[in-house]
């Protein structure tokens, strides 16, 4: 009997052996991932190609999303003008021209008056209280409502730290020097300059040097000593004067087309976030460093003459700007809700301050024998 169940067992066995016929090679095949979806972007800039600090940012940006993301997004990018000229970067983002650009939202307040809260206010928040604000306070998810009106989406790219007041040929003393002053400075910045009475231009970085070399404008802010000094300004003007009022920790863009972006898969959405947020802390580090060593270099080989604004200038230009700002701001819901939350977190800020880092900066000062 027992001899009887083992040959059934065997048949049976061989049977569903034959029944299960050859593997599937499509089946096999399907098992395995198909390859990675590929994609080839153009990243337009406001800066000159290769511009140190500034220019280098978006080229990091492309090179950290490369190796992320396993060469899947690969971004090539163009200097200012090789494709559009600098100012009209947010246009061709917007409309799919290409779909990334960098720059800093001020660069449109012409289209979009109320993105310049996203650069830089006059007397307003430090690099590290705007990257406080906007990734911590609620300021990134109404950059992110305000951009979408324009089928854009804005992640952070880089500050600067607080900027140099500007380049002049004149020494100033009173607001009344500034009267009939032709100034590159934009943003806020402009407007508060236009109505202490100079006239405020934007011109692109790589314009800037020419334009005071032959008198078409007569003082210029840009960044600082670190690209101040590779731009060449000290040749052409011989006051530099601090602080920089105008922007005390302007914010950089990377602006990304809405439609190609939501097309990403969400790894490579992610990726974009991260990479383009590790170069916004890189920026800002390499300008404390390399700052340092230009001022040196601008002040000790170059004999520049450093200035401070005085105390009576700077109190009627934040006058001034608190004006331009309320009207700026009007009665816009989004504008008003931006507004709102930029005010709170910066009173919020500026009390904690007091007992941080404004108290330590001040004793160290103090011990180190800087005047007060």
């Amino acid at each position: 009997m027992q001899k009887k169940i083992l040959i059934w067992s065997s048949l049976l066995a061989m049977l569903l052996g034959c029944s299960a016929g050859p593997e599937n090679p499509s089946s096999k095949a399907s098992s395995q991932s198909e390859p990675a979806q590929t994609y080839q972007w153009r990243l337009i800039t406001t800066w000159p190609k290769n511009l140190p600090g500034l220019g280098m940012a978006p080229e990091n940006i492309a090179d950290r999303i490369r190796v992320m993301s396993d060469g899947r997004l690969d971004i090539k990018v163009y200097g200012a003008g090789e494709v559009v000229p600098a100012l009209e970067t947010f246009e061709a983002v917007s409309q799919g021209t290409v779909q990334m650009g960098h720059g800093a939202a001020y660069y449109w307040r012409g289209s979009v008056p109320i993105a310049q809260f996203f650069t830089a206010v006059p007397f307003g928040l430090s690099a590290q209280e705007m990257n406080g604000w906007l990734l911590h306070g609620g300021g990134m998810a109404l950059w992110e409502e305000l951009y979408a009106q324009y089928n854009l989406v804005p992640v952070v790219g880089g500050n600067t730290g607080v900027q140099m007041a500007g380049w002049f040929n004149k020494e100033i003393n009173s607001l009344s020097d500034l009267q009939g002053v032709k100034m590159r400075i934009p943003g806020f910045g402009g407007e508060v300059f236009e109505a202490a009475g100079g006239t405020a231009v934007n011109i692109p970085a790589g314009e800037i040097f020419t334009s005071l070399q032959t008198g078409v404008i007569d003082a210029a802010e840009w960044v600082g000593p670190f690209n101040d000094l590779v731009l060449g300004f000290h040749q052409v003007a011989k006051y530099y004067y601090y602080p920089g009022w105008q922007e005390p920790g302007p914010t950089l863009e990377l602006i990304v087309n809405k439609e190609a972006f939501d097309a990403l898969p969400s790894d490579l959405q992610a990726i974009v976030r991260s990479a383009s947020q590790a170069v916004n802390s890189d920026v800002l580090s390499e300008y404390t460093a390399r700052n340092n060593r230009a001022l040196k270099e601008l002040v000790e080989q170059h004999a520049v003459e450093v200035r401070r604004l005085p105390n009576d200038v700077l109190a009627q230009l934040k006058n001034i700007s608190d004006q331009r700002v309320a009207a700026l701001v009007g009665d816009d819901p989004l504008n008003q809700r931006i507004f709102e939350s930029y005010q709170n977190y910066r009173s919020g800020v500026m009390d904690y301050n007091e007992l941080s880092e404004r108290a330590f900066l001040n004793v160290r000062a103090q011990l180190e024998g800087y005047d007060p």
